[in-house]
């Protein structure tokens, strides 16, 4: 027996619903699928499927053995399918989406190097900084901040993203500088419209606990505004440091409360399919990695 066959006709039973349509599936005969599922049973001694005159069914250990089978599959024609590529070259239309800041700040050198790396790809760079549905809007690759949630699609860590509050030197002589984070009751708050769920518990709590009519805070959905918006004075931001980095190595703006950062995020490249994945597709994921260094350029103003 043949185990990845055995295996690969198991798991396409089972995503078509019946021998016949898996063996139409696999351009094989019903009597040879039956043959391997009935194979892969006996050698592992376990009943995987119950099988009725319309249907079948999956066992318990049918449904586990399922879950590792698929993985191992999608594995092995990831690995073919890398091999392949070392001989295809990256071409065609790369569609990106990326949020707004990050990508003004440093995507342009990247492109332009994988570029030049891979001159027969096009590049279609879209910037926003709301989730986007890469299917549905045709994206190959998109960009995102943030603590992934598990879903279909499958993501690769890029970066680190670390949140720091910072505010200018100027008004810090003007207000203080807080100590604890209560002392941070009584100052302006720059606050990014998303940056709550990322802020961190501690954060979290004292902004839920702010006098909804204080005075003297401000809220924009684009980090670069806000940064600004503390170097010339207005109040204290919490923004990541690939945006205020360079404002905070050259002291225009100074870290309060570092003890109090919330946990790092991470930049990711997302995408919808492991599988049969585009050459321009693989070459990019692989491009960006290590890119930015470890720690990232931003952030060695330490």
């Amino acid at each position: 027996m043949d185990r990845i066959d055995a295996m690969r006709a198991f798991v396409t039973v089972v995503t078509e619903g019946s021998f016949t349509r898996a063996a139409e599936r696999l351009e094989t005969s019903p009597q040879l699928v039956s043959k391997y599922v009935s194979q892969l049973e006996q050698h592992l001694g376990v009943r995987l499927l119950n099988r009725t005159t319309r249907k079948v069914h999956l066992t318990e250990a049918g449904a586990r053995y399922h879950q590792r089978a698929l993985q191992v599959l999608n594995d092995i024609d990831d690995m073919e399918h890398q091999l392949g590529d070392l001989h295809t070259q990256a071409k065609g239309r790369l569609r990106i989406s990326a949020p707004v800041s990050f990508a003004i700040r440093h995507l342009a050198p990247l492109l332009s190097d994988f570029q030049r790396a891979h001159p027969a790809v096009d590049i279609d760079l879209q910037l926003n900084d709301r989730k986007v549905d890469i299917v549905e809007e045709g994206f190959d690759i998109a960009l995102r901040i943030g603590h992934l949630k598990s879903s279909s699609l499958i993501a690769r860590r890029i970066a680190p993203v670390r949140l720091l509050m910072c505010a200018s030197p100027a008004y810090l002589k003007q207000h203080g500088t807080p100590r604890r984070l209560e002392d941070l009751e009584a100052h302006r708050y720059l606050r990014y419209s998303y940056m709550e769920l990322a802020a961190g518990e501690t954060i979290s709590r004292w902004l839920s606990s702010r006098d909804p009519h204080h005075g003297g805070d401000m809220v924009s959905n684009n980090g670069d505004v806000l940064v600004e918006a503390a170097i010339a004075g207005a109040g204290i931001a919490l923004q990541p440091t690939f945006i205020s980095g360079p404002a905070i190595k050259a002291g225009t703006l100074r870290v309060i409360l570092p003890e109090h950062a919330p946990e790092p995020m991470s930049l990711y490249a997302v995408y919808a399919h492991r599988q049969l994945l585009a050459s321009k597709v693989r070459c990019f994921i692989d491009f960006l990695e290590g890119y930015f260094g470890e720690p990232p350029f931003w952030d060695r103003f330490d």
